[in-house]
């Protein structure tokens, strides 16, 4: 997409950091003026992340021009609010494919630009990553800065206040911002509050601070009193002391969305000696009304018109297992008070929005604090309560050692809804749900399903509500298949799988496919052509032993399907229960290969990794053919 310069003139002489620090100070208004429309009609042709972005326009701006970038280095929490940051970075014209195969990655990420330091996707370790490479930096001795950007709800994670923690004792020369849009612009960040940033951050109030600091070295009692009386000022008006305590000169709150006033002081801030916290506040979705309305519902679009106030409504015929996962909760609710449900931040994308209305005291909200979330879960469920924890399965990952140490070592009915399962498409790497079979499967007492259908994925969830011990139900991202979802509740047993398609052939190799989770569909569908015999084992653990065991029996090859890494993942269990029963056949493990998988749509992946129904089909019969 080639800049059209009668419309972004401004833009057009700021393509990259260079270009844009040539520019005077005073056209810095009109360049964000036309960033965020750019932003706006760019992210409005492509779908993609936008109420984010279009709240870090004037951050972004100011940061590139008070910053000597690519040197020094510039960390992005999570990346959501990155757009801006890749179109002022030679990234412009490949906006129109971001998020796309082969396109622009959706967060930033390393190997696609000089100017992007940290591969990211999850939230809250900018900080983490800032401190590594402000250490790094004291050592190298080039004055290089570093900056980090987190905003409101990312600093939740415990991993950033540990970094601050640490920040605060080894006190290296680094900025940490936060960008608080919680709240819209309130009074108090106004002209006081810029003033009184700017006089913060001054080199008079700043030489006055540290010249005290050596004067009152050898007074140890009036140095502390002077201290407490410093923040104890600044306590009346900034909510700061908290970062105090960690280490950091807070200053701020200030207005983020005036580009002059933050080049200021970032200005003056790029040159204060140890770990610095500046708190700006702005407004996401900001220039945008319906997204500044509805910044949940605009944070990440699909492709819109903008003189449009509203977003086109989705065309699913049907619902989303995220959409089974929350009627299940607000049925089971309704006929078990002990049922508890649990979210880090993700109420939205979990299907939680009707149960957190209808039963708010039996929903939790934790914020962005994945190990949390588990051991709070382990605590009701020590309570007499039954617990269910809805979270992604990438974000499962960071409370692993919380579902060891805290829910399987003591058998507790914890449920773990697990959502975003295999591939998720365009958010890339950081997000397909690749592993939770491997990393689950080898954990004593879980019970894992893995549900083929809407219907399937209901009575799982039940069934593991109902199981005394910790179960996960693992679903896929999108719509099911659109199979009848019976209202009443059915628990399976466990460890049973079923028989779904059987073969007639009656010579040549008998093939056995056995299917877990989302991909029966395909493999039903490939089955017909090879007539193989079909089985939904339903049960990742334990597994259908006798179920492999018949199947071993009649057939020549066994065929394993997942949404998983190969890589201990179901298949790679058939195989270890077959080799200590000595049940010596060959075995075709299918499933996602052992590299991380990029962005794309999840047709285009599975395709292109060979897991639709021709791709399973075509991998069998060059197996049977060897």
């Amino acid at each position: 997409m080639t800049l059209d310069i009668s419309k972004y003139p401004t833009l057009a002489l700021a393509s990259i950091p260079e270009e844009l620090r040539s520019l005077p100070k005073e056209t810095l208004p009109k360049l964000c003026e036309e960033l965020r429309t750019y932003l706006l009609n760019s992210v409005s042709q492509s779908s993609g992340h936008l109420a984010s972005g279009l709240g870090t326009v004037e951050l972004t701006v100011a940061l590139h021009y008070v910053y000597n970038t690519p040197f020094d280095q510039l960390i992005w929490d999570v990346g959501h609010q990155a757009y801006p940051h890749k179109i002022l970075t030679g990234r412009r014209d490949q906006m129109p494919t971001i998020r796309k195969k082969d396109g622009l990655h959706p967060f930033p990420w390393r190997e696609e630009s000089e100017y992007d330091t940290l591969s990211v996707g999850h939230s809250s370790t900018s900080i983490s990553a800032a401190l590594g490479m402000a250490i790094s930096a004291i050592k190298e001795d080039k004055n290089r800065k570093v900056v980090s950007v987190i905003g409101d709800g990312a600093i939740t994670a415990g991993m950033a206040f540990e970094a601050m923690n640490h920040a605060g004792d080894v006190h290296p020369d680094m900025l940490v911002i936060l960008n608080d849009n919680e709240m819209s612009i309130s009074e108090n960040v106004g002209a006081l509050n810029n003033h009184l940033a700017q006089a913060l951050s001054g080199s008079f109030y700043t030489s006055i601070r540290e010249g005290g600091k050596k004067v009152l070295s050898n007074m140890p009692s009036v140095k502390e009193l002077v201290r407490r009386t410093e923040e104890h000022l600044k306590g009346m008006v900034v909510p700061g002391t908290l970062f105090e305590e960690l280490g950091f000169n807070y200053i701020g709150p200030i207005d983020g969305h005036d580009v002059i006033e933050l080049t200021k002081t970032l200005k003056n801030m790029r040159e204060l000696k140890g770990p610095q916290f500046l708190h700006i506040m702005t407004k996401k979705g900001k220039g945008h009304a319906p997204a500044e309305k509805d910044p949940i519902g605009y944070h990440a679009v699909p492709k819109f018109d903008p003189s449009n106030s509203k977003l086109p409504k989705s065309k699913a015929s049907s619902p989303t297992f995220s959409n089974v996962f929350g009627d299940f909760l607000c049925d089971m609710a309704a006929q078990d008070p002990k049922l508890m449900a649990i979210t880090p931040a993700m109420r939205e994308g979990s299907g939680m929005v009707k149960f957190s209305k209808e039963f708010p005291a039996q929903y939790f909200d934790v914020a962005i604090a994945e190990q949390h979330a588990v051991t709070l879960a382990t605590g009701m469920a020590i309570a007499g309560d039954k617990p269910i924890v809805a979270i992604y399965s990438t974000f499962l990952q960071r409370g692993y050692d919380q579902l060891i140490h805290d829910v399987a070592i003591m058998d507790l009915p914890v449920l773990f809804a697990i959502d975003r399962a295999g591939l998720v498409g365009a958010d890339g790497q950081t997000h397909q749900g690749a592993f939770d079979l491997s990393f689950m499967r080898c954990i004593p007492n879980m019970v894992i399903m893995a549900p083929s259908d809407e219907n399937e994925c209901r009575q799982m969830l039940y069934t593991g509500h109902q199981h005394n011990g910790p179960s996960a139900v693992r679903y896929p991202r999108g719509s099911g298949i659109g199979a009848e979802i019976k209202k009443e509740f059915t628990e399976l047993e466990i460890g049973k799988g079923r028989i779904v398609r059987q073969s007639n052939t009656k010579e040549g190799q008998k093939v056995a496919i056995l299917s877990f989770g989302t991909f029966l569909a395909n493999a039903l569908e490939a089955a017909e052509s090879i007539d193989a015999t079909v089985a939904d084992m339903r049960f990742v653990k334990p597994l259908d032993e006798q179920l492999i065991k018949e199947l071993a029996a009649t057939h020549d090859v066994l065929v394993t399907v997942e949404e998983n890494a190969i890589a201990g993942g179901a298949g790679a269990g058939v195989l270890e229960f077959m080799m200590t029963e000595k049940l010596l056949k060959p075995v075709l493990n299918l499933g996602l290969p052992d590299k991380f998988i990029h962005q794309g749509t999840q047709d285009e992946l599975h395709e292109e990794l060979g897991l639709d129904a021709k791709g399973i089909e075509l991998a069998i019969k060059e197996y049977l053919a060897k």
